[in-house]
């Protein structure tokens, strides 16, 4: 295409939005109200789905070894485990390291296991974690098999309702905002439509002079484009708006380390161009369907 033709598409696109008034505001208005549920949808289930992955990621599986092992036999069961498939790493933690990690998470009842420090009934242990939180539970399986473990634990019941929880989670929001987007799309093609319809005499008078489908459509999807962009840009700044505020409200204020939103920068820039290319794609599938049928002459 000449970049000559290319201007004059934009023109016309350009002075379709100026043109049709009222309708380009209703236009505008349905890609707006869309596009504030889907931004926010989508930096909700962008910020629920890296808490999940942080929760997935914390996951790890507690080898403990028999108290009759020997230190050699204590190293073969590590690299043996280490070899093991899609094992991320496997970190030794003596008895006595142990006992101070638990005197510590007890906090001030934790001071009566001072007593054990000279006779620790623990276990030495091995942490592991998978480089795919997924594959734990079939890594503690191999790892069962083994001699000289005492017990494998990693939460068994506990990691496969986590698991399943995100799923679920991360396929309704996935659901969701595509429901939200083919309604973005229905509603601006049928609006565009009704534009349309009052030009489609002008439409057909250009078909019979010869003027391409193409010729036709550009305009149309020119000015689809404009409303779908200019329709994103009340929901860029409502939508970072209110997370901006909400990231300073609850900043340090959640002792939980998974329960973290994702830094504002450069998650604005992400969220703003998303929501950009989604107005866009909204307002130039919307044109390609209503335009469509008025070409058949």
């Amino acid at each position: 295409m000449k970049f000559r033709t290319l201007k004059r598409h934009f023109r016309e696109g350009i002075k379709n939005i100026f043109r049709n008034g009222w309708m380009t505001v209703a236009s505008v208005g349905a890609v707006t109200t869309t596009l504030i549920l889907v931004g926010a949808f989508l930096a909700l289930m962008l910020n629920l789905n890296n808490m999940a992955k942080a929760v997935e990621d914390d996951v790890e599986i507690n080898v403990l070894i028999d108290r009759t092992a020997n230190e050699q036999h204590i190293k073969e069961l590590g690299a043996k485990i280490k070899q093991i498939d899609n094992v991320a790493s496997a970190e030794f933690s003596s008895n006595d390291e142990e006992l101070k990690k638990l005197i510590k998470s007890m906090g001030k009842e934790g001071e009566s296991w001072q007593l054990f420090k000279q006779d620790n009934p623990l276990n030495h242990v091995y942490i592991v974690k998978a480089e795919d939180p997924q594959n734990t539970e079939d890594i503690a399986t191999k790892i069962k098999g083994f001699e000289g473990i005492q017990e494998v634990n990693y939460g068994e019941e506990v990691v496969q309702k986590l698991f399943k929880f995100n799923e679920y989670a991360r396929n309704i929001g996935l659901v969701l905002i595509v429901g939200l987007l083919f309604t973005a799309i229905f509603l601006i093609s049928n609006t565009i439509k009704l534009t349309i319809m009052a030009r489609s005499r002008e439409i057909g008078i250009m078909k019979l002079v010869g003027a391409t489908n193409g010729f036709i459509r550009w305009p149309f999807f020119i000015e689809g484009m404009l409303l779908g962009v200019l329709g994103s840009v009340i929901p860029i700044g409502i939508v970072l708006g209110g997370y901006y505020y909400l990231d300073n409200s609850i900043s340090g204020q959640i002792s939980y380390s998974f329960v973290e939103l994702l830094p504002f920068n450069p998650f604005a820039w992400q969220l703003s161009l998303t929501i950009l290319a989604i107005g866009a794609f909204i307002g130039i599938w919307g044109s390609v369907m209503s335009v469509r049928k008025f070409l058949k002459v």
